[in-house]
């Protein structure tokens, strides 16, 4: 049975969530709460320290308790505490706490209320004008929540693909445990780096095709076979995501790879450029009249129509057909093309590990230099840094670097944009730092004309270098802030900043598309992880495919340089 990290955290945080709409002790659903982020950001899989034996309870914040209740659902993939827990509220009640503005109190009070136990019904009640109605609840808050049930509503059951990733390569790994497997592909919109997943297409080739389904539908996280043929089946996993496998031939096995990867309107295009050229591409091959001239690979595919290669994560309809037949594809940056990460969190503020566990973490991934950047002091909630606080953590930067060999610590901090597009720091202390990161974390509300103008004035600071997830996205909860994309671009160009491409599996900001057009008007990138702990490190593979869907190459990204070369760049 596959369990993920994730799946776990998930169990306890479900757990705290039930405990306080239910008013038990704070102290109990604190204890799941700092359990669900310490797993969440966990390098290595829980299940597998389980397995070997190993002593979990010696993990932060885990504890003998919560190390048991960790081992059942390693062994039995639930927790029965929390079954029987769910049985005391409607099936859909915390689906509301994905809502932005609605925690696990504000859950309890409309259950009590107005017995909302979910999304539907909170949607009607807040069309009905019935929350506002509430004490705590402001007409304002109704309709933030009625644009958040949509927003809930409109993601549907798809997966990010963090989440999805584990459970696709344990199934990919399973099948070709499997002795009659070749080939194994999950394709799709997986195969394309999605920000989201709806579920898994996994192609393979075998000499016993009906062995190999018969294999598959005996995966031990199956939790319901839907079909069950020769060469194809459907299931549904534990967590609700809908896996497909197709076995096909080995001469069609390229051809049905392109046709299952996507994306449709990529493929149509490919179809009537056959046929404009007297052929036919279909899942099984392309053909001239009855004759089957490619589809073995995929490279014969695009080969027959005058096409190079086209990568997975280029293939959304965005002019890659006429960048391939012109020859002028760019070539895909890669995790490897990194020397650095430009913007993580330490305990100076609300991060996990040291400046030096954090530096010692990175220089094991290979980088060459960081940049520390806590927060600054107006975000009270994450213990920010004020003046004081900054100079002695420069301090002590300075003195890790005169010890440390093989990595450099550059000197920054994530400053808070405020309202009127002043930062929270003086320049007199901002000026010390090597450069400085400017955000957006509050006010998400205001005018696209305002929140615009909040946002160039900052980048006009002489200091400030990088704008952090500059739409401030968080996906399936919060939406972009409004901006104007254009004049955000010209902004950054024209006073030599940089663009973050954040890297956190939540945020992806900038999405895809902005990135490319970007990239159009001239703007150059950072791909940064934002980690709070040196395990969230790992989070820049994700930077890296959402920067590659955006067609960046290795000479985009600032942090693919040198630390000299770097430096120079800051120069504006």
């Amino acid at each position: 049975m596959f369990i993920s990290n994730a799946e776990i955290a998930s169990i306890f945080t479900q757990m705290a969530d039930l405990l306080e709409i239910r008013g038990e002790d704070p102290f109990k659903t604190r204890a799941y709460r700092n359990a669900a982020r310490t797993i969440e950001n966990l390098g290595t899989d829980l299940a597998k320290m389980v397995e070997a034996g190993e002593d979990i309870s010696k993990l932060p914040t885990i504890g003998e308790r919560i190390a048991n209740k960790i081992r059942e659902i390693v062994q039995t993939g639930r927790l029965a505490k929390l079954e029987y827990l769910k049985h005391a509220f409607p099936p859909h009640l915390l689906d509301l706490l994905k809502v932005e503005g609605i925690g696990p109190k504000r859950a309890k009070i409309l259950y009590q209320e107005l017995h909302i136990g979910s999304l539907d019904a909170l949607k009607k009640a807040a069309e009905a004008h019935k929350i506002s109605q509430l004490k705590g609840f402001s007409e304002k808050l109704e309709k933030k929540i009625l644009k958040g049930t949509l927003l809930a509503k409109k993601e549907g059951k798809r997966f990010l693909y963090a989440i999805a990733e584990p459970y696709a390569d344990a199934l990919e790994k399973y099948l070709k445990s499997f002795g009659e497997a070749e080939q194994v592909t999950v394709a799709g919109s997986f195969r394309r780096r999605k920000e989201t997943v709806g579920d898994l297409d996994i192609l393979a080739t075998s000499k016993e095709p009906s062995a190999l389904i018969d294999y598959f539908v005996k995966y031990p996280d199956i939790r319901k076979i839907i079909s069950q043929g020769d060469t194809r089946s459907t299931v549904i996993l534990r967590n609700e995501m809908q896996v497909d496998l197709r076995c096909v031939h080995e001469e069609s096995y390229g051809a049905a790879l392109h046709y299952f990867t996507g994306s449709k309107s990529h493929n149509i295009a490919i179809r009537i450029m056959a046929r404009d050229m007297g052929m036919k591409v279909n899942e099984y091959g392309v053909f001239k009249g009855e004759k089957k001239i490619a589809g073995a690979t995929e490279a014969e595919v695009y080969e027959s129509v005058g096409l190079r290669y086209i990568e997975p994560e280029l293939r959304e309809s965005r002019g890659e057909h006429t960048a391939a037949k012109e020859d002028r594809l760019p070539k895909l940056i890669e995790i490897g093309d990194l020397k650095g990460d430009l913007h993580m969190h330490t305990t100076y503020s609300d991060g996990h590990n040291t400046i030096l566990e954090m530096t010692e973490a990175a220089k094991e991934m290979g980088y060459s230099y960081i940049t520390i950047t806590d927060h600054s002091k107006h975000m009270a909630i994450v213990h920010g840094l004020d003046e004081k606080r900054l100079r002695r953590q420069i301090e002590e930067i300075d003195k890790i670097n005169e010890r440390l060999k093989g990595i450099t610590i550059l000197k920054s901090i994530e400053v808070d944009i405020l309202e009127d597009g002043s930062l929270a720091l003086p320049d007199s202390v901002l000026k010390e730092l090597d450069l400085v990161v400017a955000a957006v974390h509050d006010k998400f509300n205001l005018s696209q004309k305002v929140q615009t103008q909040r946002i160039l004035k900052a980048l006009e600071n002489p200091y400030v270098k990088i704008l952090a997830h500059p739409t401030g996205r968080l996906i399936g909860e919060r939406e972009p802030y409004r901006v104007s994309m254009k004049k955000l671009f010209e902004g950054v160009k024209n006073n030599g900043c940089f663009l973050e491409i954040n890297a956190q599996p939540k945020r992806l900001d900038l999405k895809d598309i902005y990135i490319q057009r970007a990239k159009e008007a001239g703007v150059r990138f950072v791909i940064s992880t934002d980690a709070h702990n040196k395990a969230s490190l790992a989070y820049m593979k994700y930077g890296i495919y959402q920067a590659r869907r955006g067609w960046l190459e290795k000479k985009d990204v600032l942090n693919t340089l040198s630390l000299s070369s770097f430096k120079k760049a800051l120069k504006r």
